[in-house]
């Protein structure tokens, strides 16, 4: 099977049997940006908690949150953990589209995505995976997300070796997929549901994968 069918094979799998996962969850690009920021290295219900704690004060704006100290910052968003360092990124994004956007952050999401994805990359603290996730679902832009579970998932169906990095496996997606801004959504949130629910790190559940014998395999653990 080739590349192109393999990657839709896998689409229809997971489609079919995690349904519309209707990811990325905020009200608003601002609110699914700062999420972005908050996810690094902590799971969603961490970052929930941590968002929670900024509405129930109103502050989920960004001429609210600009307005926080580094300290107050820190301590609203602490359930999503590494407070510190999350409070600076975020601040170092906020002097981005304060300094340079003059607070528009509309405005600043209407440029093209590779220059919206370069700008975001020169913020300290905001990598390939959080830009591009900024990009998808904050300005709703079609580039493919790669995480973990995207890496783990096709290394374990030998769709990839380990000599793929982010970018290549990027590029597998969407040199092979249709350019499509939903598409790549669903795609993202589905790959991230299997790799909770079956394809885990240390110990995958292969029995009833929505996978299983994609690629002729079963499981490359």
């Amino acid at each position: 099977m080739n590349t192109h069918r393999l990657l839709h094979s896998m689409y229809e799998r997971l489609s079919s049997f995690f349904g519309p996962c209707n990811w990325w969850p905020g009200d608003s690009p601002f609110e699914i940006m700062v999420g972005a920021i908050l996810t690094q290295n902590t799971n969603w219900k961490n970052v929930e908690r941590a968002i929670a704690n900024l509405k129930t004060d109103g502050l989920v704006t960004l001429t609210a949150m600009s307005a926080l100290s580094r300290e107050q910052m820190a301590e609203y968003i602490r359930p999503a953990g590494y407070y510190n360092i999350k409070a600076d990124r975020l601040r170092n994004f906020f002097a981005l589209i304060n300094g340079k956007w003059d607070g528009d952050l509309d405005f600043f999401l209407r440029q093209p995505a590779a220059v919206l994805r370069e700008e975001l990359l020169s913020v300290k603290g905001i990598g390939p995976e959080t830009a591009d996730s900024m990009v998808l679902y904050a300005a709703g832009k079609p580039i493919f997300v790669v995480d973990a579970y995207t890496h783990r998932v096709l290394l374990r169906h030998e769709v990839i070796d380990e000599s793929f990095d982010y970018h290549m496996i990027q590029e597998l997606f969407m040199d092979n997929l249709e350019e499509d801004t939903s598409l790549f959504n669903e795609y993202h949130a589905l790959i991230v549901q299997l790799g909770k629910e079956f394809c885990k790190k240390s110990r995958p559940i292969c029995e009833g994968c929505p996978l299983a014998g994609l690629n002729g395999i079963n499981c490359a653990q």
